[in-house]
C-alpha cells in the first residue's frame, strides 16, 4: 500500500485502535500488579530483597521474542492453556505485553518510592497510618514518578514488535497492530507506508505522554 493509500485508508485507523486498546489494557493490567510490588520492595526490608531487586532490574532486557515463545508454548493448541483459544488473538497480544511491562513498572515504581524521604512513612506510621495507608502516603509523594513508570510501561509495549507477530499472527482486521503493520509493509518494499506507520506510531506516543503530564499537572 502506498503511503498516500495508507493516510487515508480505513484500515489505518483500525490498526491504530486496535494498538492502542491492547497496549492501554496490558499497560493497565500490569500496573495494577507492579504498583504494589515496586512499593513493597521499596518499603520492607526482607531476606532476599537485593536479588529481588536486582532479578526485577535483569527482566527490564527481557528479549521480547523470549517473552512470545514463551506466552506461545502455553497457549498454542499442544500447551496447557491451549483449550482456552487465545492463540493470534488480541488477548494472546496482551498477555505478552502485560510479562513485558511488569518489570518496567515495578522497577520504575521502586525506583520512586525509594527516593521518597523517609520521613513520609515514619510520618504516618506515627499518626495511626496502619502499613497500607503508609504505603498510600509514599505513593502520593512518587506520584510524578508512579505516572513516569506508567507512560514508560505503555511505550514498552505499544512499540513491540516481536512477541505480537508470535502472538497475534498479524491478522488483518483482527490482530494487525502499527509495528506488525511496519514490518509487512517494510518487507514489500512499501517504504512511504511504514514512514506513515512509524509517523503516527510516535504521534500516539506523544498523545499519551502529553495527557499524562498534563493530568498529573492538573493535580499538582
Amino acid at each position: 500500500m502506498s503511503a498516500l493509500k495508507m493516510i487515508f485508508a480505513p484500515e489505518l485507523w483500525q490498526i491504530v485502535g486496535l494498538s492502542f486498546r491492547v497496549s492501554l489494557a496490558a499497560t493497565a493490567i500490569a500496573a495494577l500488579l507492579a504498583a504494589p510490588l515496586g512499593l513493597f520492595l521499596a518499603g520492607r526490608e526482607f531476606r532476599g530483597k537485593r536479588q529481588a531487586v536486582t532479578l526485577v532490574n535483569t527482566l527490564l532486557s527481557l528479549p521480547t521474542v523470549a517473552v512470545g515463545l514463551f506466552v506461545y508454548a502455553l497457549i498454542s493448541r499442544s500447551g496447557p492453556l491451549g483449550g482456552l483459544g487465545l492463540l493470534y488473538t488480541p488477548a494472546a497480544i496482551i498477555i505478552g505485553q502485560i510479562i513485558l511491562a511488569l518489570p518496567v513498572i515495578t522497577a520504575l515504581t521502586y525506583a520512586a518510592a525509594a527516593g521518597v524521604d523517609h520521613r513520609a512513612r515514619a510520618t504516618a506510621l506515627t499518626l495511626g497510618a496502619g502499613r497500607f495507608q503508609a504505603d498510600l502516603a509514599v505513593l502520593k509523594e512518587a506520584r510524578t514518578g508512579l505516572l513516569a513508570a506508567v507512560v514508560t510501561g505503555f511505550g514498552r509495549v505499544i512499540s513491540e514488535v516481536g512477541s505480537v507477530i508470535m502472538l497475534g499472527g498479524n491478522i488483518r482486521g483482527y490482530t494487525r497492530t502499527i509495528t506488525t503493520a511496519i514490518a509487512l509493509e517494510t518487507e514489500k518494499g512499501e517504504f512511504g507506508a511504514s514512514a506513515v506507520l512509524a509517523i503516527v506510531l510516535l504521534a500516539v506516543a506523544l498523545i499519551v505522554n502529553a495527557a499524562a503530564h498534563h493530568w498529573l499537572s492538573q493535580r499538582n
